[in-house]
């Protein structure tokens, strides 16, 4: 069981990280400095809750968090459907939720690390990975022959096809 204490914890071992505040909600929000915000504190609003119907919403805390395009939500939410999901207002938008009672530590790092190389300017997170794989292992569990691809404008850590 995780909790918002432990996404500041992770987010603060990230560089260059800022939490905020959201203005209207008063939520917590994480974002790269320079960059955009990563991750959010996300409560269900009364449309929200209209939408589940019958269904009962997920309880607990749950995060928001941003992804580097659609096919990669698509993937996580594939990945870890007990954990991740997502709601009609976040359709074609490249962001998904997450149920912290019911995400692993290592789950929630391996999204928080992803989302912020999504948003980092491009040169802090090429340093960012370039610190990593010169170490042998992390504490975050990723293997020193960290892959990365810079096609795009932003680098995208590549966890999930490390071939290793």
């Amino acid at each position: 069981m995780q909790t918002f204490d432990d996404v500041a914890r992770i987010a603060a071992e990230l560089p260059e990280v800022a939490e905020g505040e959201e203005k209207r909600s008063g939520h917590r929000t994480w974002e790269v400095v320079g960059g955009r915000g990563f991750a959010w504190e996300r409560a269900f609003s009364k449309a929200d809750i209209k939408r589940f119907g019958d269904e009962q919403p997920p309880s607990g805390e749950i995060l928001a968090i941003r992804t580097a395009d659609l096919a990669e939500k698509e993937a996580i939410l594939a990945a870890a459907p007990d954990a991740f999901f997502t709601i009609p207002h976040f359709d074609r938008y490249p962001a998904y939720l997450v149920q912290l009672d019911q995400v692993s530590a290592e789950a929630l790092r391996e999204a928080l690390v992803d989302a912020w190389l999504a948003a980092a300017p491009r040169p802090l997170a090429e340093r960012y990975l370039g610190r990593l794989s010169q170490l042998r292992v992390t504490s975050a569990g990723y293997p020193s022959c960290l892959r990365y691809s810079s096609e795009r404008s932003r680098v995208t850590l590549l966890s999930r096809n490390l071939s290793c």
